[in-house]
């Protein structure tokens, strides 16, 4: 059906909105192709208002099953503005009710690059995490589709949240942090854990240790129970000369596992720089009887002995 002359792409849009809040989502559907057949007619170049249409009609697909149309329109929505939250939301959705769970963990993933707090995504990644393992093995992770990176002028569209919102968000990574240590994490918040700290270990790798220390602290907000997440947020407080904090996160990480080599070896050269030479041979010593052909950790040794005599 060809647009009214009398017909605006907001009023449409508008109208379409309110058919979809009162369930009648093939009407609103209708709708959205009206206010994009009349943007096509115009001429009219608005690339957002676009995107917005397509991804409004994909929902309207999705909630009537029809998950291929669905996938399509966000799809074509992505092309015009990529990295929108809510078309990859409702791809992820419609790939997850047609199996096609690499693409949907893949989408769930890129909103999580976006913005790490969003509920349906890692909601999402735990029951496609849990989906590819039966499905496909332990390997399963081999098997997936590459994941787009997230550039970071993408990342800073979603941050310009209010400042109510960045509270809100504070507050609750806040309690998290808090009430980690008193429960048993669940299967879930271990592999949320595990990426967490995968992206840390990444961000590392590029030399963004301030980055990488949010990263594994996030990660232990979901599960405080791995030696290494500890010794490697340690790393980035030594290189960022923050020693107390690295002696910290050493000493957590050792009483979850005593022979972690490199939580002794940076607690040591902490100590170091903090000039506890004792605390510092202490340690070597340990890692010496752990590894004794560790060569940084001879060649430290000979260092703090000279500071000892």
């Amino acid at each position: 059906m060809a647009p009214k002359l009398s017909e605006s792409v907001h009023g449409l849009r508008a109208a379409g909105n309110q058919s979809f809040r009162n369930g009648q989502f093939s009407e609103a559907a209708t709708l959205y192709s009206r206010a994009l057949q009349l943007m096509k007619a115009q001429g009219t170049s608005d690339l957002e208002e676009e995107s917005v249409l397509y991804s409004n009609r994909a929902a309207c697909y999705f909630k009537d099953g029809n998950c291929r149309d669905c996938i399509k329109d966000c799809t074509s929505a992505l092309a015009l503005v990529p990295f929108s939250m809510k078309p990859l939301l409702r791809r992820a959705s419609a790939y997850e009710a047609l199996e096609k769970y690499p693409l949907a963990y893949v989408d769930y993933k890129t909103v999580l690059q976006i913005d790490d707090s969003v509920k349906a995504a890692l909601e999402g990644i735990n029951r496609m995490t849990r989906a590819l393992m039966n499905s496909l093995g332990p390997e399963w992770r081999l098997k997936l589709p590459s994941i787009p990176l997230v550039p970071v002028s993408a990342q800073k569209r979603w941050d310009s949240l209010p400042s109510e919102n960045h509270k809100e968000k504070a507050k609750s990574k806040s309690k998290e942090t808090t009430t980690s240590k008193n429960k048993v994490p669940s299967a879930g918040d271990v592999e949320r854990a595990r990426v967490l700290k995968e992206e840390g270990n990444e961000l590392v790798k590029k030399g963004n240790h301030k980055k990488a220390i949010e990263k594994y602290s996030e990660s232990l907000s979901f599960s405080n129970l791995e030696s290494a997440t500890y010794s490697n947020r340690a790393l980035c407080y030594l290189v960022l000369k923050q020693y107390k904090e690295a002696v910290k996160d050493c000493t957590e990480a050792l009483k979850l596992d005593g022979k972690n080599v490199k939580a002794l070896y940076r607690r040591a050269q902490a100590y170091k720089a903090l000039k506890d030479y004792k605390s510092s041979f202490a340690d070597i010593s340990s890692l010496l009887q752990i590894e004794p052909r560790n060569g940084p950790a001879q060649k430290l040794k000979q260092e703090v002995n000279q500071k000892l005599n």
